[in-house]
């Protein structure tokens, strides 16, 4: 069939510009929710008695038969229909005839498939959703299963303070919620329908664009034609909000990279969850973490994409909007992909060495602010507490020994206050426990935060 604005023109497109202009190799992708918007509108102009009865069922029902046929492969959009739009146009043509060229009345392609567009991220934000929810249950299990294993907590990169494994995971718990809770804001500007305001400015069809939008389940309409065809902000707001999730699934991706190392020991990788070398026969590679560490850089890239793409484009549609497909469908397809396989990681791909983390936690000075909280708790002011720990830490240092091997009579050489006890509260559960103050490693208020956790995602 020949373009459909090919009657304004005397020359055909040059083949390769007519390659490099169309958009049916990857906006296919959104088949479905065309054909969806398609039938939305069929009804609606059936009801404005735009379309008769007999006009309408014949174009509903032809766009029904081409779902049918693509559901079962026997419908392949492809060159040379220039976008999916028009292929589905074109195809419901040669179906029903004369009626099917009656479809378009009242819309534009602009319009069209920014509908299209937001009801493919909608079903896309939904399913992150569900993912998402997925991946907290793996860490709240590994969690509730690790309330009082001990791991070192860091600052810097520097040992810093001892924590409850759970609260360490816990952590991820509240990021990923963050992630949800972001998701479902940009699901609600998505929510937004565009479809009736055609090219730019609207129509003289009489049409219901509340009709459309409850039809395909919108909850509000764009209040301004001009606006509704040139806002991709949804687009930019989803990668943003993906990036930021990526961030958090790159976050805990390093620090199980390096778990696993001989140098860290703390964790080790099942055969489910790794590789092995092509040369080195002893080796066992964190692939997965890896890849999701690496693909956060494409995510990023996709960002900084879409906001270059927006970025001094005039109103209203331009074809620079044909650049925002690409990124949302493979962003989307990234983060699925890298949640699914994270939780597959988390719930049965790590196992954590109980006893290298014991001695991690029993073989350093992580418990110095525990002992100048001792002093405090002597009465000794924080300040002068601090400087006294420094100054033991600089003896022990030098003598290339733990606190736990001074003897009390060393101690007291730094401070009369301290006593025998000081031993006790120096031990890492003992500095674990003390922890209770809210939303701390405190056994007693990481156990609280595992049962609002297990009311939050189980019940």
């Amino acid at each position: 069939m020949a373009k459909v604005w090919s009657k304004r023109f005397d020359n055909t497109l040059n083949p390769f510009i007519e390659k490099f202009n169309a958009s049916i190799g990857f906006d296919r992708k959104l088949i479905l929710e065309d054909l969806d918007c398609s039938i939305a509108h069929a009804k609606m102009l059936g009801k404005t008695k735009v379309l008769s009865s007999t006009e309408t069922l014949q174009i509903i029902n032809g766009l029904k038969t081409i779902k049918l046929e693509y559901l079962e492969g026997k419908f392949f959009p492809n060159p040379p229909s220039e976008d999916i739009h028009y292929c589905i146009e074109e195809k419901l043509i040669s179906l029903i005839g004369e009626a099917g060229k009656k479809l378009h009345t009242g819309r534009s392609r602009n319009d069209q498939v920014g509908t299209d567009i937001r009801l493919w991220l909608r079903k896309e934000i939904d399913n992150l959703e569900i993912l998402l929810t997925d991946l907290q249950k793996s860490f709240f299990y590994l969690a509730k299963s690790n309330i009082y294993t001990l791991i070192p907590g860091y600052t810097h990169m520097q040992r810093a303070q001892p924590l409850s494994l759970a609260h360490h995971l816990l952590a991820y718990l509240e990021m990923f919620q963050r992630d949800r809770e972001r998701f479902k804001e940009v699901r609600s500007r998505v929510n937004t329908s565009p479809l009736g305001a055609a090219a730019l400015a609207g129509t003289k069809i009489k049409i219901d664009r509340n009709f459309t939008a409850a039809e395909l389940g919108f909850e509000n309409i764009y209040k301004n034609s001009v606006d509704a065809v040139s806002d991709r902000d949804f687009c930019i707001e989803f990668v943003s909000a993906s990036a930021i999730a990526m961030s958090h699934l790159s976050k805990i991706s390093e620090e199980i990279i390096l778990w696993v190392t001989d140098e860290f020991s703390f964790a080790k990788l099942t055969d489910k969850c790794a590789t092995g070398s092509s040369l080195m026969p002893q080796k066992k590679n964190p692939d997965v973490p890896e890849l999701i560490r690496g693909k956060t850089g494409r995510v990023y890239g996709h960002l900084q994409a879409l906001l270059t793409m927006v970025k001094g484009v005039p109103l209203a549609y331009n074809k620079d909007f044909q650049e925002d497909k690409e990124p949302i469908f493979d962003t989307a397809d990234t983060i699925s992909s890298c949640i699914k396989a994270l939780t597959i990681l988390i719930s049965e791909g790590i196992e954590f060495n109980i006893e290298n983390l014991s001695y991690s936690v029993e073989n350093d000075f992580s418990n110095a602010t525990d002992l100048a909280d001792y002093l405090v708790g002597k009465n000794v002011p924080f300040r002068t507490a601090y400087q006294v720990v420094g100054e033991i830490v600089k003896y022990c240092s030098e003598r290339k020994i733990l606190f736990k091997h001074l003897k009390i009579d060393e101690f007291k050489r730094f401070h009369p206050d301290f006593n025998q006890d000081v031993f006790l509260d120096l031990q890492p559960h003992n500095v674990v426990k003390a922890r209770t103050s809210e939303g701390g490693t405190g056994f007693t208020q990481v156990e609280k935060e595992v049962n609002n956790w297990e009311k939050k995602l189980l019940l």
